[in-house]
């Protein structure tokens, strides 16, 4: 079975939706996790997760709710440019590169 990109399988069908909800698991996983509220909090930093996705989306334009490609990729690109100065670049990219492998699929 092959292994999931933030809780998807890509061997099988991807929605827009699989896809955002990927990029906010990939958010909590990089960023919520690994404070040390990570487990203490962990419905609180998923909320928070989602928010900081949801206004991703809306900073690049596209709509949370009913994600498309393009607001996908406007969404991730906010973000990696957000975290630039959170994240070493080369770590920014990797997370990147696996969201866009289930992107290519819509």
């Amino acid at each position: 079975m092959p292994q999931k990109i933030y809780g998807v399988d890509p061997s099988k069908e991807i929605t827009a939706i699989m896809a955002r909800d990927a990029i906010i698991e990939c958010f909590y996983q990089a960023h919520c996790l690994e404070s040390r509220a990570g487990g203490e909090n962990k419905e609180f930093n998923r909320s928070y997760c989602r928010t900081v996705v949801k206004k991703a989306f809306e900073d690049a334009g596209g709509d949370f709710n009913n994600p498309d490609k393009k607001s996908i990729v406007g969404a991730m690109d906010y973000l990696a440019d957000f975290f630039k100065s959170f994240r070493r670049q080369e770590i920014i990219k990797e997370h990147y590169n696996e969201i866009m492998s289930l992107v290519n699929k819509l």
